[in-house]
């Protein structure tokens, strides 16, 4: 596997110092995630596939691209405005996967999936099968300045991301009766576990639990959960405690007393589910970051792939996510002065409670908040 980079230290909440890595930063903090390959830089800039996606997309990836504009931040996008709404989009999709392929890194929002049966497959998940971008991470911690019902949750979440329900393969095979394929390997299941416990060991994380349901499935997801607890075999020795439980319950137990989960791994449909819970613990989709990340490819985007078209041209969106998943980029480059410092002004602005965008109770529109960061650089 390859070598292991932190991804965002964090700026402080509350007093911390940036010098004390603790748990009191956001995200990642001082944590260190498996990553796939840096990509070369020339004449000391990075090139990196940008990918603003449908609904606020461009909203939020535009801020992100000011914030770094004011920093001088070494990035020199190669964007590519592929829209899954758009007819004739598939030439353009296939560019942008090709310059994924050669930058190694990319961020982007989500892409628009059509539910109509003979529309397209999502790109979104294409982009991860053919990349082989398998683990997807999501950081849902507390912020001081969003109050929300419980306190001081701070839950990681490993999601498979290639395999599952995901693996679009259906058909109909006489009319009125569809059969889905659930598709789900030893080897998936085995690299997504070594991923959460290789996360959990590097960062001080004190218990990996299993989601799953093999009380039903019990091949598919039997599987999944039996080679966890194989891998689970080879940790024992390092502090982490394990355990497993059925996703039915942990939805209830994560609403109940999220405070019991640190590190969570689970299947591809399972970690849709439990990352859009998650997300609602700390204040919503606008401000759960995220990443993918797979051997040779790192994608970035909000842990919550909301396209969001009711509120999409109205400037409404909020950009935390996306920024924070920016910075979580830039640590992966290895810029983490600017990584710090984007974070920090985010978390600052967050704290002090006085620019908040609808979602999170507030009036203030996208270009407010980015102002407020620009200001507090």
């Amino acid at each position: 596997m390859s070598a292991l980079r932190s991804l965002v230290r964090g700026a402080p909440l509350a007093q911390s110092s940036l010098a004390t890595r603790a748990a009191s930063t956001l995200s990642v903090g001082s944590q260190r995630i498996p990553s796939a390959r840096t990509p070369t830089k020339y004449g000391g800039v990075y090139t990196v596939t940008l990918i603003p996606g449908d609904g606020i997309g461009k909203e939020i990836t535009g801020s992100v691209k000011e914030v770094f504009s004011s920093l001088n931040v070494p990035i020199e996008w190669e964007e590519y405005n592929v829209s899954g709404e758009t007819h004739g989009s598939e030439k353009l999709f296939k560019e942008a996967m090709e310059s994924l392929r050669r930058n190694k890194v990319g961020l982007k929002g989500s892409m628009y999936t059509p539910i109509d049966a003979s529309a397209h497959n999502s790109w979104n998940v294409a982009l991860r099968q053919r990349l082989d971008i398998y683990a997807s991470l999501t950081l849902c911690k507390s912020l001081p300045g969003f109050p929300t019902r419980h306190k001081d949750v701070d839950i990681v979440i490993v999601r498979e991301n290639t395999e599952g329900e995901y693996s679009g393969l259906e058909h109909s095979s006489v009319p009125g009766v569809v059969e889905s394929l659930k598709v789900s390997t030893r080897a998936g299941a085995e690299r997504i576990a070594r991923f959460a416990f290789d996360f959990a060991l590097k960062n001080g994380r004190k218990r990996v639990v299993c989601v799953h349901k093999a009380n039903i499935m019990k091949l598919g997801d039997g599987l999944f959960l039996n080679t966890f607890r194989d891998v689970a075999k080879q940790y024992e020795n390092s502090g982490i405690t394990t355990g497993d439980m059925i996703v039915d319950n942990t939805s209830m137990q994560l609403v109940g007393k999220p405070g019991q989960f640190d590190v969570m791994v689970m299947p591809n449909l399972y970690g849709n589910i439990v990352t859009n819970i998650g997300a609602a613990l700390v204040g919503g989709p606008g401000v759960v970051p995220g990443a993918n990340i797979g051997r040779d490819f790192a994608l970035y985007e909000p842990g919550c792939r909301h396209v969001a078209k009711d509120i999409a041209t109205q400037n409404k969106a909020n950009p935390t996510a996306m920024l924070l998943s920016a910075t979580m980029m830039l640590r992966h480059l290895g810029l983490d002065t600017q990584a710090d410092a984007i974070a920090g002004a985010v978390y600052k602005v967050i704290e002090e409670g006085k620019v908040r965008t609808a979602d999170v109770g507030g009036s203030s529109t996208t270009s407010d908040f980015t102002k407020a960061v620009l200001d507090q650089l």
